[in-house]
């Protein structure tokens, strides 16, 4: 299946009806009356888009502010992955990179553009991303991460995030990415650890091909 239809699968199924109700208000202005009272699903919703191309693989800014307004942080992880091409599932460095944005998203709160300066966001950039989320300071916060994650590219790195947090003093924000990380590092490793074991299990339970 196509990965943009997969996505929006994935977001479909995650949404509850009191969560559709909301994006079939917030579509008023986009969607006709009688097409909104068709729409049973999240995927009716998005089917509607797609054939009013208000949404489609290189368009995704409508689909991004409707999750954002109802606070749903994992679906917009999906998209994240879906931009950054890995509509299976990012790599381990990206989920990492993701797991502490969801952290700095969530606590830094109202020192985000200093953070934003420290990491060398411009604050044409800044002043953009407050136009874009006006009214949702933690979107405001992922934005400005997304922003220095696209021009930094390869550079954009856990380890500078972390650097940057403690040059603005949010201490108390990088404690909690370096314990999310060091938990993240130790299940990764245990993960690993029961697959080979798992692989040497079935080795040794493998008939044998010694020829007689």
């Amino acid at each position: 299946m196509d990965p943009f239809l997969v996505l929006l699968h994935s977001v479909s199924a995650g949404l509850s009806s009191s969560e559709l109700t909301d994006l079939k208000f917030l579509c008023q202005r986009r969607v006709s009356k009688r097409k909104l009272e068709r729409v049973q699903s999240g995927l009716d919703l998005f089917s509607v888009l797609l054939e009013q191309n208000e949404l489609d693989p290189q368009n995704t800014g409508l689909l991004r502010e409707l999750l954002a307004s109802l606070r749903r942080q994992d679906l917009l992880r999906l998209l994240d992955d879906f931009a950054a091409g890995a509509p299976g599932g990012a790599a381990p460095e990206g989920q990492d990179l993701q797991a502490a944005f969801d952290i700095v998203s969530e606590h830094v709160g109202k020192d985000w553009r200093r953070l934003a300066r420290q990491l060398k966001v411009s604050d044409s950039k800044i002043d953009a991303v407050e136009v874009k989320y006006p009214r949702n300071l933690t979107e405001q916060v992922r934005e400005s991460l997304r922003v220095w994650k696209h021009a930094r590219r390869e550079g954009a790195t856990v380890a500078h995030l972390l650097a940057a947090l403690r040059a603005c003093q949010l201490n108390l924000v990088a404690d909690l990415v370096e314990e999310d990380q060091q938990a993240r590092a130790l299940q990764s490793s245990g993960d690993a650890g029961s697959s080979s074991l798992s692989q040497m299990s079935w080795a040794s339970d493998a008939p044998s091909s010694t020829a007689f």
